[in-house]
């Protein structure tokens, strides 16, 4: 039974995810505090935060920074912040998913079970690829650039894992949105950029040499592999 963390100051919403959630077989913890917030998830370890914006002591934002620097957990972010800019910031900074408030409750579980399963997904095929002195092992689901894992968000790792299966093949971001996102995202395809740009901070020590993820305009994204 996956454990759900759920980190909302309003108790009634609070209350009817949890309720929604154990529903769907989730067990399910809750803090309504950021301070609270950062404390269960070192506690708890959960499979995925359902993470409030807006919230007494430390924000949303600041607790999204902390599971970021020492998880790759799955986080979807609730909050009444409905502009355009706020969502950019979640996905910048690694979220998952974004819902804005008001939400119903059965389209909440749905989101959960859509991250969770595209979190946990390994792609079929070679398990193990060296492309230089970047390895990557699709079984184990880890990155490592000599010999060091490196540290993604999980959508930014199911990213890099796709563009490796299928490296020297270029994709628009609609085809990637589909195979990464799913097809039920409907945020925009920003989302795909910035998923690139924290992708390719991570791969700045990758020799060049060895192969580099590559923008074609209007056409989209590759990684390519010069073996």
């Amino acid at each position: 039974m996956k454990n759900i963390l759920i980190v909302e100051d309003e108790l009634p919403i609070s209350r009817v995810l949890k309720a929604y959630l154990e529903k769907s077989q989730f067990q399910v913890e809750q803090a309504f505090t950021g301070d609270e917030a950062v404390r269960k998830f070192d506690a708890v370890n959960p499979a995925l935060v359902l993470l409030d914006v807006m919230l007494p002591g430390k924000s949303g934002w600041s607790i999204l920074e902390h599971i970021r620097k020492k998880s790759s957990c799955p986080v979807i972010m609730l909050t009444a912040l409905g502009q355009i800019d706020n969502k950019l910031m979640g996905l910048h900074q690694g979220a998952d998913d974004y819902i804005t408030k008001p939400f119903i409750a059965d389209e909440v579980v749905a989101r959960v079970q859509a991250v969770l399963r595209r979190s946990a997904h390994i792609i079929q095929g070679d398990q193990l690829r060296h492309f230089g002195s970047l390895k990557v092992d699709f079984k184990a689901y880890t990155v490592t650039l000599h010999g060091i894992e490196l540290a993604f968000t999980p959508k930014d790792l199911s990213l890099f894992l796709f563009l490796a299966q299928y490296k020297n093949q270029t994709f628009t971001r609609e085809q990637l949105i589909e195979q990464v996102w799913g097809m039920d995202y409907e945020g925009s395809d920003r989302a795909v950029d910035l998923s690139i740009k924290r992708i390719r901070r991570s791969l700045e020590n990758w020799p060049t040499a060895e192969g580099e993820i590559r923008t074609y305009r209007g056409l989209g994204y590759k990684l390519c592999v010069y073996e």
